[in-house]
Parts: structure tokens; sequence; C-alpha cells
């Protein structure tokens, strides 16, 4: 019963702090209210949560990489392949060895496996914040694909990094050669599994669908299965479940390119999934803040242990390492955008305001706190690890300060917001010209199969000419703002069943144009859900 209690406490907290997040005039962003929900439920005796961090871990991380790696752009992450990697697996490794030795040189009294330990448990950034705040500034599209790009891949990154400072915390010894060929162990076959574990699960599907029909319940809850198995088949071949599941959910985004799932069936999946990240991330949130008290109040003793005896003296080391990882990722995304060259054509930002803001904008949040929840209790002697809790404290206030100084300086940084590129219009006219076209071809074909001499053929002729009337009128006016919403034109049932035909033909090209790569991953999803939900309008 006390399970369930706390479940249901913390659930309640995660709504609360979504009604409070979204109604404040505030430019605050979403984690922060959940961190200090959290932090006031800490306070109340009857909720302590006693956290372990391997189920922890198992239930909240794989969902989060999985929906992550299914809804990027799939098209950004080729375009951008070598920014991307640039930022997600050098800057990682460079914070890492950089500064780790920082924290081990600032703080002597630290043992460096174990600052190694939090200097990666900080690299991963985390972008819900981010998200949250675009929802007040214009954030460019294209600086929001790769921030989401670079922590989908740093996340696993600085959490293999992680498990290797914990083995040299209890081993005590490290072998660059041998982490060397362990993250690649680690990582391809990460990807790999996650990767087919994926694919046998649709092309299964898809069999049986074929076979026996769709039933949307069902297929949801196989997407919400696959990260958790391509995670634990992966841990269980000593892989990277993280990488697993980033796999699995960009093999997911591919296999949706086939478009053999119903639009019901999408439309219920996205608000299931949407739930499942809010949820996870607020829980992940609403346990920092639920932890935060508690962890101050036992940080004092490994406080007291390094020299000290004020709590303001955790506060001053977490305001320095934070400045110097803004230094280092200030510097390498100056770097990443000098050799990148592209960012002329494609930005009209001056380029000092694009990587102050992408600066800051690296904000870190549940991947960080998750991952340094991991450090061991105990060493292979049996002795404590006394530092813990002083590193978990340190964690945690990097992470809140992130989010404050994202959420301050993100606005001030973009208040001019871009526009859309005109080809990204264009794109959109023509994507847009090409699923009418392919919706009248339906209609006249329709038509034909009906060109009878009855009465049933001219009612056909009657409703194929008035939904055809809507695509031209379409067709004159896409681009412009006078475009008018869908509508239902009447309750003939014969009507309904050309705009049904209508509409899936559109979905058809939109998703053929998707394989053939001339409609972008973005934009091809965005029109999808449009046509699923006319779909649903028309079917009432």
């Amino acid at each position: 019963m006390d399970a369930i209690f706390t479940s249901l406490t913390l659930l309640t907290i995660v709504v609360l702090s979504g009604i409070v997040g979204r109604i404040t005039a505030l430019p605050v962003p979403r984690p922060l209210v959940q961190i200090a929900f959290g932090a006031i439920a800490g306070l109340i005796p009857l909720l302590e949560v006693d956290l372990e961090p391997e189920v922890f871990f198992l239930l909240l991380v794989p969902p989060l990489l999985f929906i992550d790696g299914w809804r990027i752009s799939t098209d950004e992450l080729v375009r951008d392949r070598w920014q991307i990697l640039h930022m997600a697996f050098g800057l990682v490794v460079v914070t890492v060895l950089v500064i780790g030795t920082f924290i081990a040189w600032l703080v002597p009294a630290l043992p460096a496996g174990v600052a190694f330990a939090l200097a990666a448990a900080l690299a991963p950034t985390d972008p819900i914040s981010v998200t949250s705040i675009a929802r007040r500034v214009p954030i460019p599209q294209r600086m929001m694909n790769l921030l989401h790009a670079e922590s989908l891949l740093n996340d696993a990154t600085g959490l293999i990094c992680l498990s290797f400072a914990v083995v040299f915390i209890l081993a005590g010894s490290f072998s660059i050669g041998s982490a060397s060929a362990s993250f690649l162990w680690v990582a391809g076959a990460g990807l790999a599994i996650g990767f087919g574990i994926t694919l046998a699960i649709v092309r299964a599907k898809t069999w049986v669908v074929t076979r026996i029909g769709e039933d949307p319940g069902t297929q949801i809850v196989v997407s919400l299965l696959i990260p958790f198995i391509a995670y634990l088949l992966a841990e269980a071949a000593s892989a990277s479940g993280l990488f697993a599941a980033v796999a699995a959910g960009v093999t997911m985004a591919r296999a949706e390119a086939t478009g053999l799932a119903l639009g019901a069936t999408r439309i219920q999946r996205t608000a299931v999934w949407d739930s499942v990240q809010f949820v996870a991330n607020g829980i992940v949130f609403v346990l920092l803040g639920e932890q935060l008290p508690k962890i101050v109040a036992s940080a004092q003793a490994s406080v007291s242990q390094t020299g000290h005896h004020s709590l303001w003296w955790p506060l001053l080391l977490i305001t320095v390492i934070y400045t110097a990882m803004l230094i280092l990722r200030a510097i390498w995304v100056w770097i990443s955008v000098i050799l990148s060259r592209r960012h002329a054509s494609q930005n009209t930002m001056p380029v000092w305001r694009l990587v102050a803001a992408t600066t800051m904008a690296g904000s870190r949040g549940a991947i960080t706190f998750a991952g340094i929840l991991t450090l061991p209790v105990l060493l292979s002697s049996g002795e404590a690890l006394e530092d813990r809790d002083l590193v978990i404290l340190i964690a945690m206030g990097v992470i809140v300060l992130s989010l404050v100084m994202a959420a301050i300086s993100l606005p001030l940084l973009l208040r001019s917001g871009p526009t859309l590129p005109s080809q990204d219009l264009t794109a959109d006219r023509i994507a847009r010209t090409a699923t009418a076209t392919a919706a009248l071809a339906e209609i006249g074909r329709i038509s034909d199969l009906h060109a009878t001499p009855d009465s049933e053929a001219e009612t056909y002729v009657a409703a194929a000419a008035q939904v055809s009337r809507r695509y031209l009128q379409r067709l004159e006016t896409i681009g412009q703002q006078s475009e008018e919403d869908p509508v239902k034109l009447s309750n003939n049932q014969i009507l309904q069943e050309i705009q049904l035909a209508a509409v899936r033909a559109e979905r058809q090209a939109v998703f053929k144009m998707r394989r053939k790569k001339t409609v972008g991953a973005v934009m091809a999803r965005r029109m999808v859900r449009e046509l699923d939900l006319l779909e649903a309008h028309y079917e009432i």
C-alpha cells in the first residue's frame, strides 16, 4: 500500500506542477516547477521515497530515450551528422576528461574516480527545459533539432562513461585501451540489438495485422514494450541498453514511413506516448526535488570531511563547476559552428548569438539525475562511498542552476525569433499540391468505377464533384492564409466514402514522398497527423 500511495502522490504532484507551470505568467520551465513541488513534498514525513537506482533507471530512462529517438527527425540526423557527433560524442568525452580533472583539482579530498563519475553524469544535456521555454520563446527549428539530436546521443554516451568511472571507483584501476574496446562493443552491440529487435517486432506485427486486422490497443501496448525489451536484451548481452533504446526509437521512426498503421492507431498512440513522456519526465524532476532536502542534510557530513563546515561551500562548488562546463561548451559550440560553415546560409541569427543560445540551452536534467543515483553505496571492500551524497548534491545543484540560467538567458538571446525559411514554405506548397493532386486522382478513379446509368451513379458523380471542388479550391489557395478549415460537407454516406478515400490517398502520397525523401520527416509527420485527424473527423 505504501508503494501505491507514493505512486499516486507522485502522479498528483506531476499533474499539479503541470497546471501551475502552464498558468504562471513567468517564463519558468516546467522542470523547475516540478522540482519545487517535489522539494515541498520532501518535507512531508508521510511521503518518503526510498529510491532503488536500478528500478528507477529501468522504469524511466528506456521509454524517454525511445520516444526521443522515435520523434527526432531522421533527416536532420543525416544532414547534420558530423555536427551532432561532434557535440554528442566529442563534447561528452572532453567534458568527462576536462571537467573530471578540474573537479579532482578543485576538491582534493574527492577521489579521482568519483570526480570523473560526477563529470560523466553532468555531461549529458536535457532538451525538456528548452522545449518548455520554446512555448514562450521562438527557438530556431534547426537549433531545436540539433539540441534534441545531441541530447539523444549524449545521454547514452555520458552514461556509458559513467559506468566506466564506477568500475574505476570499485576496482581502483582503469585501462584506456580496454575501455575503448568495451565502449565500441557496448555501443555497437546495443545499436544492433535495438535495431534488430524492433525490426523483428515491426515485421511480426505487420504479418499479424495483414491476416487478422489491426487493434489499436494491442499496437499501443506493443510500442510501450519495445524499449524495455530492447533495453533488457542488450543488458543481458553485456551491451548498452541505452543505445538499444535509442536505436529502437529511430527504427520505429523509419518504420512509420511505410504507413501501414491505421490513422486511429497513430492518434491514440501519440496521445498515450505524450502522457508517458510527460509522466516519466515529471516523476524524475519531482523525485529530484523530493530527494533534495534529504541529500542536503546527509551531505553535511561529506562537506565536513573536506575541511569545510558550511553548506555555502558546496553551493560555491556548484557555481564554479557549472561555469567551467559553460565555458567549455561555449568553446566547443563555437568550434562546431566554425567547422560546419553552414550556419550562414541556414540561420539569420548572428554567430555570437547562435553560439550563446546553443551554449545556454545545454541544460542538465533527467538523465543526469538518473545517472548520478547509480553511484554505488558501498565500495568493493565493503566500506561506504562517503562522498556519494556530496556529488549527488552537486549534480542536483547543477541541474537546477542550468535550468534557471536557460530560463533567464534564452528569452533574452532569442527575443526576435526567425521566420520560416522560404525553402520550407516552398516545400510545404509542393507537398500539399502533390497530396491534393493524389486526392483528385482517387476521386476520379471512384467516379469511373461507378460510371453506370443509375441513380447511385448520379449520387457518386454529384458527391465526387462536390469534394473535387474543394480540392481545386485548395490548390488555388495553397500557401495563402485564406485556406479554409476542413469541414464535413454533408452526412451522405457516399459523400463520406469519397471524402475518406481522398484523405487516404493524400496520406499515401505523403508516405510515398517520404520514402523517396522528397519531403522532410518533420513536415511528413505534421501532414500525416493532420490527415489522421481529418479522417477521424469524417468517420464520426
